[in-house]
């Protein structure tokens, strides 16, 4: 019987020690600098690169991992630190995941480099699909994509919202509807190399939370890129388009095999905010006095960081699961990704909370992160998903039937 445990092995201890050092040494010193600046913090992003955190090698040495668990835990740790500073620095990983999942070997060898830059100058990627009038529904897409054979280039027109790192990526991967009729099936993903005409970020969205990421609307003003851009290529395509119209199953599209690569290690990232939170408000819970003793001595106080506990640690194995399942190829046939994002997004909400709460008048200052941990939660119920849309997907997974 093969043995079964749960302890880490020794690279993914030294991953994990390695990332929380430098969230504790270079993120967290400047993270409240940055949520106030509401700007990219490129010179994190740089100490990034020179480390070895940023870029490609890191990326497929976590991908490679054969139980998944590199990059949860490397994520958790980072985003421990902060979560603006770390999808600052993580937010280009959905750029090359949809480049890594859709396509050629030849299209990595040319655009995933790209995405990263240099270690002197490092650069950002963007991943675009979420549209004001299309967000959870992407079937309902409108940015159209057309094919101009005469020079043998894709011509790009439509709006993405919401796109983390729009404007000031180098790389954009942009998702659009090449057959409306076929709804998502009917959808494919182009890359944006940089400068290209037409497109443009008019103005950088304001945020609650994650505010040393950047995020921004980006326009398509007929964008035109050459075949070569269409992830897959172009016989991949039309061999798809055809089994779409003969009513064969679908084998995915484009932004949803990314969101199934990505649920979990942002599950990770939810889980590094909950823990950050959780584990300032036991250290103050311990030192803050109240009526002659600690206030942790309270049985009220001791349960809340007891239940806060107990839903990371539950939260982590779902997050574990997901990713080993999806490192494995083992099919989701219950939805597990999306049990691994909504429960962890849902649990960094409830704790930030609770912090806020047990620090009392302390926690809603900005004196204590725990503010700043509290709003960056919220969006772990909103992007890559929400947590209705995590229901609809675990509820038709395990039912079969097509609910709505």
């Amino acid at each position: 019987m093969a043995e079964f445990s749960l302890d880490l092995n020794e690279e993914q201890r030294d991953l994990r020690d390695w990332v929380h050092g430098f969230a504790a040494e270079v993120v967290r010193p400047a993270a409240a600098e940055w949520d106030e600046r509401e700007d990219t913090p490129w010179p994190v992003i740089q100490e990034a690169a020179k480390v070895g955190l940023y870029g490609f090698e890191f990326l497929a040495t976590c991908w490679a991992d054969p139980t998944g668990l590199s990059l949860p835990i490397a994520s958790e740790e980072l985003f421990w630190g902060d979560a603006g500073i770390g999808l600052s620095i993580f937010g280009t990983s959905l750029a090359v995941a949809a480049i890594y999942g859709a396509g050629t070997p030849e299209q990595m060898v040319e655009w995933v480099p790209q995405c990263f830059g240099g270690v002197d100058s490092p650069a950002v990627a963007a991943f675009c699909t979420s549209e004001p009038e299309a967000g959870s529904d992407v079937g309902a897409m409108r940015t159209r994509a057309v094919y101009d054979e005469a020079t043998d280039e894709w011509v790009l027109t439509g709006q993405k919202a919401y796109a983390t790192n729009g404007g000031i990526a180098g790389v954009h991967v942009v998702t659009a509807s090449v057959d409306p009729a076929l709804g998502s099936r009917g959808q494919a993903a182009f890359v944006v190399p940089p400068g290209t005409p037409g497109l443009a970020a008019t103005r950088k969205l304001r945020k609650l939370g994650l505010r040393a990421s950047h995020t921004a609307d980006v326009f398509l003003d007929g964008v035109r890129v050459p075949g070569r851009c269409l992830l897959g290529g172009r016989d991949a395509l039309l061999e798809r388009l055809d089994r779409a119209r003969s009513g064969q199953r679908a084998t995915g599209q484009a932004a949803m095999r990314t969101f199934e690569l990505s649920r979990p290690t942002v599950g990770a990232q939810a889980l590094g905010v909950a823990r950050a939170a959780y584990e300032y408000a036991l250290d103050y819970a311990k030192d803050r006095v109240q009526f002659g003793r600690p206030i942790i001595e309270n049985q009220a106080v001791a349960f809340a960081l007891a239940d806060m506990r107990m839903e990371i640690d539950a939260a982590r194995l779902l997050v574990w699961r997901a990713s080993w399942m999806g490192r494995n190829n083992r099919p989701f046939t219950a939805g597990e990704g999306s049990m691994s994002k909504l429960k962890a997004g849902e649990v960094a909400v409830s704790v930030t909370e609770k912090a806020v709460q047990l620090l009392g008048g302390a926690g809603f200052l900005r004196d204590h992160p725990v503010e700043r941990w509290y709003r960056d939660a919220k969006i772990y119920t909103i992007f890559e998903g929400t947590s209705e849309i995590q229901r609809l997907v675990i509820s038709r997974a395990i039912s079969g039937m097509q609910i709505r």
